[in-house]
């Protein structure tokens, strides 16, 4: 729930780097780094997960606050079952053997989107997670799963709704301020870049509302092969924008 404000704050510095506080990240081309090496579309998964950790790493070291992370789509439920179930098993592999480094470092891990279509077990899992992570300091680490912007407006939108038929709140006293705080994303600011990898240019229906004045930064490496080089640039390129919101530069 960033306003203009806090988006404005400053911003901590490393050498030529301007640091943003969030950053977000469209992880794709795991099936192409695949194709592209003749193995099937489970070890660019595989693989992916590898940058996962990486990423989560430098970004911390790096001093980057909230780092939100696409992992699976809303619409990704659409692809074959066999892909589904790998996913799935390597989204359970990886919470148990990272949940006690992220824990150890300081991490808070959160995850966002409807848990209703994932297994009891995966809940449970990500549940353990971020109750023992819930207190951390460090950098939060927030994975978007089963998640779609576009269902969490709706989402967001049925529970002002259901509060003003209730005589909680008028319509009069809705304003982007309300909106923002009924989204899964409502206590974190909205992101300052936004990074998508394997040189597609759309936002696939990822924190919309979050990102009316986030910095898109598109780069043409596949999501196995991001390493922290790649977070570097990205953010150099960030550093040497002119963030306006809007506002008129004079």
């Amino acid at each position: 729930m960033a306003v203009v404000s806090e988006d404005l704050r400053p911003r901590q510095v490393v050498g030529d780097l301007t640091i943003p506080a969030h950053v977000a990240i469209i992880m794709d081309g795991n099936g192409r780094w695949a194709r592209g090496r003749g193995l099937p579309r489970t070890a660019g998964h595989r693989k992916g997960a590898d940058a996962v950790r990486r990423t989560i790493e430098a970004a911390a070291d790096l001093g980057v606050k909230y780092l939100t992370l696409f992992g699976f789509s809303s619409e990704n439920w659409k692809r074959p079952v066999t892909e589904i179930d790998d996913l799935m098993h390597l989204l359970r592999r990886f919470i148990r053997s990272e949940a006690d480094e992220l824990h150890a470092k300081g991490a808070r891990v959160r995850v966002i989107g409807d848990r209703a279509k994932l297994a009891p077990d995966i809940v449970e899992l990500i549940e353990g997670i971020e109750q023992r992570t819930r207190d951390n300091a460090g950098i939060t680490v927030i994975v978007a799963l089963s998640y779609g912007a576009r269902q969490d407006l709706v989402l967001a939108t049925r529970a002002i709704a259901a509060a003003a038929e209730r005589g909680e709140i008028a319509a009069a006293d809705v304003d982007e301020g309300t909106l923002a705080r009924h989204l899964a994303t409502g206590d974190v600011p909205d992101p300052d870049i936004l990074i998508r990898t394997s040189g597609e240019q759309r936002l696939s229906n990822f924190l919309l509302w979050e990102m009316a004045y986030t910095e898109l930064v598109f780069l043409d490496v596949l999501w196995p092969d991001f390493a922290r080089a790649h977070l570097e640039a990205a953010i150099r390129d960030y550093s040497q924008r002119e963030r306006r919101f809007g506002a008129h530069n004079g």
